[in-house]
């Protein structure tokens, strides 16, 4: 059976973002899930950055997260916060150390090749996040999305809330990546 040339493109693609991911690791004394796990707390909001937000991320099981974390927590490259609302919840956020590893990092190079090769825009973030809901609903994963993108974001990105938990969003939460994420007739990406 032959690939398809979009899926052997993807496939390659896949390939060198985790050679990328690998390099970036090797570079900071860190294993490859190290650094996502970074590159996921930058984006994640505050209903994201929980450990169990990124074991249902990546698919990996919660003493993964656990022993990544403490890791990550040994080398300053994160904090744990407790939640001030909910006793036993924990926050992740990065540190100054840890916004340090992800410069010049692969997600960096990634977007600065798709503006370089001009690969259609709108219409190409449209296919992939096509794609992407239908590779989560066949693999049985949870949607992550964009918070101002999800069927749950009312007002505007100054002056936001979220439908679900019915608490206020501030601005700069509204651009992140959202666990609770969910998208208009039930899809999700």
């Amino acid at each position: 059976m032959s690939m398809n040339l979009s899926a052997l493109l993807l496939e390659r693609l896949g390939a060198l973002i985790h050679q990328s991911v690998r390099e970036d690791a090797a570079r900071h004394g860190l294993l490859p899930i190290h650094v996502q796990v970074l590159g996921y707390l930058a984006q994640a909001n505050r209903y994201s950055d929980l450990p169990i937000a990124i074991a249902e991320y990546f698919g990996i099981t919660r003493g993964t997260v656990s022993q990544s974390l403490a890791v990550l927590e040994r080398k300053g490259l994160l904090v744990k916060r407790p939640d001030p609302k909910h006793g036993r919840r924990i926050h992740l956020e990065l540190t100054r150390a840890g916004r340090a590893v992800l410069e010049r990092s692969w997600a960096q190079r990634l977007d600065a090749a798709l503006a370089a090769a001009d690969a259609g825009g709108e219409a190409l973030e449209i296919g992939l996040r096509s794609l992407l809901a239908e590779l989560q609903r066949l693999n049985g994963q949870r949607a992550f999305g964009i918070c101002r993108q999800c069927v749950h974001f009312q007002g505007s990105p100054e002056n936001a809330s979220c439908g679900l938990t019915g608490e206020p969003l501030a601005e700069e939460q509204t651009g992140r990546l959202c666990r609770e994420w969910s998208q208009a007739g039930g899809q999700e990406s």
